[in-house]
């Protein structure tokens, strides 16, 4: 590598998102805030984008928690702690740590560091407290809790002055981005280095983005925060489709389970278990398609192009298509037993009919015959 430049003014960003309960009411987690932490609280946008162009379905609710204090590699440093609650059930905590006047190195140290720290290796409970402090105060808004926590994580490499930086045309190239992107102190493979740096975007001559799997790296003189955002949200949806993929994939073997339970009973007026077992699977089916179809439409893309591309970029990494896929072809599942349920009921109910009917012609065979003795 060439010339490491200085690192004046950054941060790193750890996140933690966790889905919390099937959705939250989020006019009732802004008054419960008010109300009991009287800390800010505010509806998220998007910074530089045009509403019209680029804007959350239904804008997360933002939380201060305060500071922390914490010890990162040996230095004693002061944190931020924020909260955001997205409608379909999901709580996006973000630990900012300091990561000023540093060398190129001890820059990418600290993102290593605070991922240590944070990180889903760590054994750190700061995160258990975080969500503690948020659901004892606006636990009521919490609709369904989530019986068990499903988590992702993603960091952050935050930069906003960089010494002798014109133009990050080259920055990467410029940059050992290689420790801060995968946490590796070796030389990777030149194919393995490509794939890690493959999705970088510039808008402006002087701002820079690369998003991984797990990490990235955003230069931003400015201080804009749309691309974090944009991250977050994309995590968000990740999070929310993998609960649902997961939730249906123990649902399934039960509904198989009911189904067969259902065919084998000898009953004539078995028409009405197997209508009922249709509405259970109707009600199921509309309730995940209305949770997806929120998650699907968190953030509304439309004229902003270089936000866009991000957004694209981020959800093809992150696989949420892929998942969003798996998902629809379970429910596609759940809805052809519906069907075919539906189907058996209105047979059951036909036989039901034809017994009937058979029933009266005998009933008055027998009058009839009765009435001529």
């Amino acid at each position: 590598m060439g010339r490491q430049p200085h690192v004046h003014r950054a941060s790193v960003m750890a996140m933690r998102l966790m889905d919390v309960a099937d959705t939250i009411d989020l006019t009732a987690a802004e008054s419960l805030w008010a109300q009991r932490a009287r800390t800010a609280t505010a509806r998220s946008r998007l910074v530089t984008a045009p509403t019209k162009a680029l804007t959350f379905g239904v804008p997360p609710v933002e939380l201060t928690l305060g500071p922390l204090d914490i010890v990162i590699g040996g230095h004693a440093l002061q944190a931020t702690a924020l909260a955001r609650l997205y409608e379909f059930g999901v709580v996006a905590l973000s630990i900012s740590v300091p990561a000023d006047d540093l060398s190129w190195i001890d820059f990418s140290a600290r993102v290593n560091a605070v991922d240590a720290a944070f990180g889903l290796a760590s054994d750190s409970d700061a995160w258990t407290r975080l969500l503690a402090q948020i659901t004892d105060i606006v636990g009521p808004a919490l609709q369904r809790p989530s019986p068990s926590i499903l988590h992702e994580d993603y960091l952050l490499g935050l930069v906003h002055a960089l010494e002798g930086v014109e133009s990050t045309a080259t920055l990467h190239d410029e940059l050992d981005l290689v420790p801060l992107l995968a946490g590796e102190s070796r030389p990777l493979s030149e194919s393995a280095r490509q794939e890690l740096l493959r999705q970088r975007f510039s808008y402006y001559t002087d701002d820079l983005a690369v998003v991984t799997w797990d990490r990235a790296f955003i230069y931003e003189p400015r201080g804009e925060s749309d691309v974090v955002d944009i991250l977050e949200v994309a995590n968000a949806q990740l999070l929310e489709l993998r609960y649902y993929d997961e939730w249906l994939d123990a649902e399934l073997p039960r509904m198989y389970d009911l189904v067969e339970a259902t065919h084998n009973v000898a009953n004539p007026f078995a028409a009405r278990r197997y209508a009922d077992l249709a509405r259970h699977l109707y009600t199921l089916v509309a309730e995940v398609t209305e949770i997806t179809e929120k998650v699907d439409n968190a953030l509304q893309v439309t004229e902003d192009v270089y936000l866009a591309r991000v957004y694209a970029a981020a959800l093809e990494l992150f696989r949420v298509p892929h998942v969003s896929k798996a998902v629809d072809r379970k429910l596609a599942i759940i809805r052809d037993s519906y069907a075919a349920l539906y189907d058996e009921a209105s047979s059951k109910r036909g036989e039901l009919m034809e017994l009937a009917i058979i029933l009266l012609i005998a009933v008055e065979i027998v009058i009839a015959f009765i009435r001529h003795v």
